[in-house]
């Protein structure tokens, strides 16, 4: 048959059918890049709260071993003893912007409370805190 009413064939399915799939595997990229960053950002929020921990028993550590001097571990005197001081420093140096706060409790002899906080760069600031008894302390 040959005329106005002849069956032509359609072009252009396939071309559509390419431009389907490279949306769809578009939208699948930009999905997996979201999920690298959310990563990303969790696994730098639990490196710096280990490294927090792990300094707040460095600390606890430090104050065993320098039982006698417990009350130069508070934060108004940490910076005139070197242990603490050289201990400041390595929070400073690890966490950013990273600061301290000790106290004691005068009411309960060797309860210590250590504050650990920093902020990250995105913006968001954590605290780590811990409190602990050091024997013997007077």
């Amino acid at each position: 048959m040959t005329g106005p009413r002849a069956h032509r064939p359609q072009g252009g399915f396939l071309l559509i059918e390419v431009l389907i799939a490279i949306l769809i595997f578009a939208v699948g990229i930009l999905g997996l890049v979201g999920l690298q960053a959310r990563m990303t950002k969790a696994q730098t929020e639990a490196k710096a709260r280990a490294d927090a921990v792990n300094l707040a028993g460095e600390l606890r550590g430090l104050m065993w071993v320098d039982i006698a001097n417990l009350a130069q571990y508070e934060t108004s005197a940490c910076a005139a003893h070197a242990p603490c001081a050289n201990w400041l420093a390595k929070l400073q140096s690890t966490l950013p912007s990273g600061s301290a706060t000790v106290t004691r409790d005068t009411t309960r002899p060797g309860w210590v409370r250590i504050s650990i906080t920093w902020q990250l760069p995105n913006g968001s600031s954590h605290r780590y805190e811990t409190a602990t008894v050091i024997q013997g302390a007077a």
